[in-house]
């Protein structure tokens, strides 16, 4: 363990990118058009796309209180995993925390991304990752301006949620734009190139060049600029991110940042999601309505 810890932060350069990497036009149209809704106790469910910063749409779900807040409200951007399974490798992961915390006034953006297409993972090309991993964190931001756009959002409680792909993406995302005030992340990696490097092997030199690359993107190195109260979930039996990368993150999260292990495989568990849940209640400080 202590050998593969060695080696993932050698591997690393001291720093992380700069954060003018990550910016981009904000001032470009949003474009929000409603497509369907619907109603589930208490939270409005509506289908959206917005107009992407590639000049495309995506496609996402708003899920508000049906009788809006009277005072600002907390919001929060969830953005999900790569599974399998494939049902839930896309915005529907997060639909029953949206609709929990929509009936305690919660405003909810979750955005489908480019690993919700099931073949996402084997049609990406590693000459590609590294400008497509930068645009991913631009196009978070441009998430985050959809859903700053809404109505009665209160900007002092911000949260980011986002599991494996969505996590690491997101902890670049919210280290660089101070909307975010409150991050979970679930079960990622300590660099991209752990999983990236998935598949054919790579001769030596081209491979070291290859991590040294995606080096500076990594979240390990960007975890500890996170703002605000900090929810680190893992699981002890996950395939995808071992003990060590694991640490490695905890090692590196911000001064009072919480940091919990399940037993449970990289999809986590049900206790995960209660307590994930009872922690967004808590420190976005939410009451009964």
């Amino acid at each position: 363990m202590f050998l593969v810890a060695w080696l993932l932060i050698v591997s690393l350069p001291q720093s992380p990118a700069p954060a003018t990497l990550f910016d981009y036009d904000a001032s470009r149209p949003l474009d929000v058009k409603e497509t369907a809704r619907r109603e589930d106790g208490g939270a409005l469910l509506r289908d959206i796309t917005y107009a992407t910063l590639g000049g495309g749409t995506n496609a996402a779900t708003l899920i508000t209180p049906t009788t809006p807040a009277r005072q600002p409200a907390p919001a929060i951007l969830f953005v999900h995993w790569y599974g399998p399974p494939a049902p839930t490798s896309n915005r529907t992961q997060f639909m029953p925390d949206g609709i929990a915390l929509a009936r305690q006034g919660v405003t909810s953006l979750l955005i489908d991304t480019p690993w919700s297409v099931p073949t996402y993972f084997r049609s990406r090309s590693r000459e590609e990752d590294y400008a497509r991993s930068v645009q991913q964190v631009r196009d978070l931001r441009r998430a985050l301006d959809v859903l700053m756009a809404q109505p009665n959002v209160d900007r002092a409680r911000v949260a980011y949620v986002g599991h494996d792909f969505g996590a690491m993406y997101g902890t670049l995302a919210a280290a660089v734009d101070p909307r975010v005030t409150h991050v979970v992340f679930m079960a990622g990696t300590a660099s991209f190139s752990d999983w990236f490097l998935y598949g054919p092997k790579m001769e030596d030199e081209p491979r070291k060049r290859f991590i040294a690359q995606l080096a500076p993107l990594d979240p390990v190195k960007w975890v500890p600029k996170l703002r605000g109260p900090v929810l680190m979930q893992f699981a002890d039996t996950d395939e995808h991110v071992s003990t060590a990368r694991r640490e490695l993150l905890a090692e590196a999260a911000p001064k009072g940042a919480d940091v919990r292990v399940y037993k449970a495989g990289h999809e986590l568990n049900p206790q995960a999601t209660r307590e994930r849940l009872e922690w967004l209640r808590k420190t976005l400080a939410l009451s009964d309505r």
